[in-house]
């Protein structure tokens, strides 16, 4: 993977974490506008953690075309590919 996708990955996953932070610390505030944004951030949290996952399926689909379309080439990266892919799902599949 790319510096620049692997910066946005990391920027996503710390998005989600803060959004599920502030979540939390605003889980006895009252008020009607407080719960009309709460609800938008758990819609847009939910959003942004389905589309991470949907990537990481994305990814991991064009990795596997990649090893079949050029199994010698992919020989030797196809381990690190597949080790990074797969703790990358991994830790999705964790948060939820």
């Amino acid at each position: 993977m790319n510096a620049p996708a692997e910066k946005i990955i990391t920027d996503a996953k710390v998005l989600v974490a803060d959004v599920e932070e502030l979540l939390k610390a605003t889980a006895s505030q009252t008020g009607e506008r407080v719960a009309a944004a709460r609800a938008r951030l758990q819609v847009a949290l939910i959003d942004a953690k389905d589309t991470i996952a949907l990537n990481a399926r994305h990814a991991a689909q064009a990795t596997d075309s990649y090893v079949h379309e050029h199994p010698w080439k992919s020989v030797g990266v196809t381990a690190g590919v597949a080790a990074g892919i797969g703790l990358l799902v991994g830790l999705l599949i964790g948060r939820r």
